[in-house]
């Protein structure tokens, strides 16, 4: 109802409102109210319907207060609404001068558009009348507007934004010379990614896809708004990810965020949150290019995952924990990259490619990880272990301490290994690549076969006879570059190829000896012949060592070479006693 004198003479149905009004002040301003009345009388009705009215009955009640000549208040949140209304009821200039749809506009131009937090509220509020804030073209200004203001440079911004995070390490680096009112209002390269994640996906798309056309955001600063959006939508819980209430919203959320990725696949997200996008992408069932392009992005940047980021839960009918087919896939295609740039460095006339680059080092050392961690679940095959195994290269694993601790735990977990399953895991390892604490620990394990520790205790024999200093594992470092671990990594290789000319000669005639014992063990009806001095000495030493362990080992002593002193009873003393000397010789 309008507060008058006069007795009101037109009714206005908008929705369930009835608007008790005067003809006159309606008719002064709208165009389409003038041509409604006018039907209305021709068929004797009073009332007017107006069904689909944007903005509904709130929008037309700021029209109708602005048609009476009363204040009417805008704002970011109903601005919209009333332009929509003003539009519909055709309050232009043309019926009369300074008319509602004039005074909106000034009011966006002056206010709105250039307000950064208003800017996205409008956008927001658009959500509420679709068709008629796109033909307005509201949605598109709004978008402009805050593309721009994203490409403004931090130091000459003045308006309020928000900003919960921990600055970046450029943002403190910066920040390290300025005195400490500057601190204060020093502005970050990220400052407007939170803002926007209150957007809806079709918006936040629009709006991202608008601030990378502008061509002024670098990837690192659009990977950190696309991180923000997944934190603020994604669920944590993975039945909730994979619920069906859910599951289309997420599904197209994850492909939206992987179209919006920087084009250039080698910069800006980190491999963690790539890892993380594909996990929820598997759980909610993205298209397969989606994740071929998630794959693409994390072979390229795979040095820097951890072992936890590699961890995807396996999905039916895979039986495994975690998803070891796709681990593979994703180092496979890291590898060809790295024969591409060795093939490429090898045209230019390079010779000092012998490791490659520190990240091919970092990948090794992350594989082996992976395996200790993979080789606990009951499920997974010997097969799967030594082909993820096998897809790192020689150069990328100089020391095996780690592929060692991966075997073992194997071992350890799959105790019903036959005698050659675990011959052809262990293959796996080299012994002249292992640490000095790792071959003390090998030495000492039962789970090994006896072959294996043979050859550990021969290469520490000969190791430490010829004085060779004990490869070194720069494995658990965390500060070194990827010079200081090609530096590393070469002195290591060039060690280790000292160590085996040394160690072939030696092993050569390690081997002829023994083939000689065996040979005069089977020409020996008595069986009591000697072996030569130093292979005799040798098995003396694994004796001595296996001595405790008699009961456990005795069926695989048996199956493999003979050892003399079970032939040589009266050896045994002597040999212990050897044995022991020598191990303090070499300690």
């Amino acid at each position: 109802y309008v507060t008058s004198d006069l007795a009101t003479d037109v009714t206005i149905n908008v929705g369930e409102v009835k608007f008790y009004l005067h003809k006159f002040p309606l008719l002064s301003k709208s165009s389409r109210l003038r041509k409604l009345v006018l039907k209305a009388s021709e068929e004797c009705c009073d009332e007017i319907n107006m069904v689909d009215f944007p903005g509904g009955p709130k929008a037309f009640e700021i029209c109708a207060k602005f048609c009476y000549g009363m204040t009417v208040t805008l704002n970011a949140y109903n601005v919209v609404a009333a332009c929509c209304a003003a539009e519909y009821l055709e309050m232009t200039e043309d019926v009369d001068r300074g008319n509602l749809i004039f005074k909106i506009e000034v009011f966006l131009n002056s206010s709105i558009f250039r307000s950064w937090k208003d800017s996205i509220i409008v956008l927001q509020t658009t959500k509420s009348v679709p068709p008629w804030s796109e033909n307005l073209k509201i949605v598109g200004r709004c978008i402009d507007s805050i593309a721009s203001k994203t490409s403004v440079d931090p130091a000459k911004i003045t308006w309020s934004y928000t900003y919960n995070r921990k600055l970046s390490v450029s943002d403190k680096t910066a920040g390290d010379g300025m005195k400490f009112r500057e601190k204060i209002v020093s502005v970050p390269k990220d400052w407007w990614v939170e803002d926007i994640c209150e957007l809806d996906i079709d918006l936040y798309k629009r709006v991202m896809t608008a601030v990378k056309s502008k061509g002024r955001m670098d990837g690192v600063a659009i990977c950190e708004a696309l991180k923000m959006y997944a934190v603020r939508w994604l669920p944590d819980s993975v039945d909730t990810l994979d619920s069906d209430v859910h599951s289309w919203r997420n599904k197209l959320l994850v492909e939206t965020i992987v179209c919006l990725l920087p084009l250039d696949r080698g910069v800006g997200c980190s491999c963690s949150f790539l890892l993380k996008l594909l996990k929820v992408a598997i759980l909610v069932g993205v298209d397969n290019s989606a994740k071929e392009d998630l794959l693409k992005r994390i072979s390229l940047r795979l040095y820097e995952a951890s072992v936890k980021d590699l961890l995807i839960p396996a999905r039916p009918p895979q039986t495994t924990l975690y998803d070891i087919e796709m681990v593979l896939s994703i180092v496979k295609r890291y590898m060809m990259l790295g024969h591409d740039l060795d093939v490429a460095k090898n045209e230019m006339g390079c010779t000092d490619f012998v490791l490659g680059h520190g990240s091919l080092l970092s990948v090794g050392k992350l594989i082996d990880e992976y395996l200790e961690e993979i080789a606990r679940d009951p499920n997974l095959s010997l097969a799967s272990f030594i082909d993820l195994s096998q897809c790192v290269p020689e150069f990328a694993r100089p020391v095996h301490d780690g592929l060692y601790k991966a075997i073992d735990t194997y071992l350890k977990e799959h105790l019903s290994l036959t005698k050659v399953e675990r011959k052809k895991l262990c293959s796996l390892m080299d012994v002249k690549k292992l640490t000095m604490d790792a071959s003390m620990h090998a030495a000492q394990n039962e789970r090994l076969p006896l072959r294996v520790v043979v050859q550990v205790l021969f290469f520490e024999q000969v190791r430490s006879a010829a004085g060779v200093q004990p490869l070194r594992d720069t494995s658990h470092s965390t500060t070194n570059t990827d010079e200081e671990l090609e530096k590393t990594a070469a002195e290591d290789c060039n060690s280790l190829e000292k160590q085996m000319s040394r160690i072939k000669i030696k092993e050569d005639a390690f081997q002829e000896k023994c083939e000689l014992a065996k040979q005069s063990s089977r020409s020996s009806k008595s069986g009591m012949k000697l072996l030569p001095s130093r292979s005799r000495r040798m098995f003396d030493k694994l004796w001595g060592f296996g001595k405790g362990h008699a009961d456990n080992r005795s069926s695989e002593t048996s199956a493999s070479s003979q050892s003399p002193t079970s032939m040589v009873p009266g050896d045994t003393k002597s040999s212990g006693s050897s044995s022991r000397n020598r191990r303090h010789s070499i300690s």
